[in-house]
């Protein structure tokens, strides 16, 4: 028997991934989605909605307050695209030379305005919903500026959730982990200083490249001699920049380094050895090193008792069979932000199909699975009703 909430969205499904198409034609770059939060903003007040416009610039606010009800409730969603160009080859590919929606944010937008449009219209609820929608996600750091400006100030949540759809995970099942689910992550620059010179009088030079290729190479022993084998750690250097010509030794070097932990104290342990590692070798070949953390964001924890919510609403709306816990993964989110503000929350997975040819994000063929729009819509106005009750 169809769940009531599933059977009265499915009169709209179609509307509703209509709207996700248009927004995947118009993408926009984080802290750029200006098209994008004008249109969410002004369809929740076309709805009802009291909505609050420019929190880190786009974010966008929508409240919903219904009787006298004291709980509050918020549920988060991100509108950011990628830098990068799409070849889905799909009738609503992106307009935006050079960016488009490869990490399903269009789809997480859809998926809250399509709850925001029947919470609004039946109002089965008693309480203060409040309907977030984050710029800059992809920056992974989007979401600590909204709380920089006051979002839970503002707008106090009892609880906070978020969604992510993963292609790879059986289509529309949910997938919940307690505790560390994603990694930390932080960006560091390495600066390498050295003495530039001729390629063919090495001696009268330090060489800064060598001084950096060195530097990669002992960086690795963090996870192999630093870290317990039980903690999972990444240390990537993806960059290293090192001027063009094939006879001249450079005297600066830029190393550019992700780094993932799934736990806080290990986080600091390895930063730490970065630095430690890095100055030291430079010294060792009498060049300096200076580091710089461009930006990081937390590892991202959910809370039990939240995911039992969870995990009941998806029970009573789709049956037992509907749920699976996942492993954690070094990904990063910057949810974790609100919930280490916010621990009264989580953050869980809608699987997005797991068929061989099925794109992962970040993949220039990947597109959205508007299968799982009316999946998430129902979730997320199955919370609400289940716990701003009246």
């Amino acid at each position: 028997m169809t769940h009531p909430i599933v059977e009265a969205l499915q009169s709209q499904e179609a509307e509703f991934i209509a709207l996700r198409h248009r927004f995947h034609q118009q993408p926009e770059i984080g802290f750029q989605e200006h098209k994008t939060s004008a249109e969410v903003a002004k369809l929740l007040s076309s709805w009802g909605y009291e909505v609050d416009y420019g929190l880190a610039g786009t974010g966008v606010v929508g409240t919903l307050k219904v009787g006298n009800g004291g709980k509050t409730l918020g549920l988060r969603a991100d509108m950011d695209a990628l830098p990068m160009q799409e070849r889905s080859g799909k009738a609503w590919a992106s307009e935006t030379d050079g960016c488009f929606h490869g990490c399903g944010h269009d789809g997480h937008t859809t998926t809250l305005l399509y709850a925001a449009e029947y919470l609004a219209r039946t109002r089965q609820f008693n309480g203060t919903l409040h309907l977030i929608f984050q710029p800059a996600e992809e920056l992974l750091y989007g979401g600590r500026v909204m709380l920089e400006d006051g979002l839970f100030n503002k707008f106090p949540c009892d609880h906070i959730f978020g969604l992510h759809n993963m292609p790879g995970q059986k289509l529309g099942k949910i997938g919940l982990r307690d505790g560390a689910m994603m990694a930390s992550s932080d960006t560091l620059h390495i600066e390498v200083q050295g003495v530039g010179g001729h390629g063919a009088v090495p001696e009268h030079t330090v060489d800064a490249t060598v001084v950096a290729c060195h530097i990669t190479l002992a960086l690795q022993t963090i996870v192999s001699r630093n870290i317990s084998p039980f903690d999972p750690v990444v240390v990537t250097v993806g960059s290293i920049q090192a001027g063009h010509a094939p006879n001249i030794i450079n005297d600066k070097v830029l190393m550019k380094l992700t780094v993932r932990t799934l736990n806080e104290q290990v986080r600091k342990t390895v930063l730490q050895r970065i630095h430690d590692i890095a100055v030291a070798q430079a010294e060792s070949f009498n060049a300096t090193a200076t580091l710089t953390h461009v930006n990081g964001s937390p590892v991202l924890k959910n809370d039990p008792q939240a995911n039992q919510m969870v995990r009941d609403v998806a029970t009573s709306l789709f049956g037992a069979e509907s749920i699976g816990t996942v492993n954690p993964f070094m990904g990063s989110e910057d949810f974790a932000f609100m919930l280490e503000q916010n621990p009264n929350g989580a953050y869980f997975t809608i699987g997005a199909g797991d068929e061989p040819d099925r794109c992962m994000v970040h993949n220039p063929g990947y597109d959205f699975n508007d299968n799982i729009l009316l999946t998430g819509a129902a979730l997320w106005c199955g919370l609400t009703e289940h716990y701003l009750r009246g």
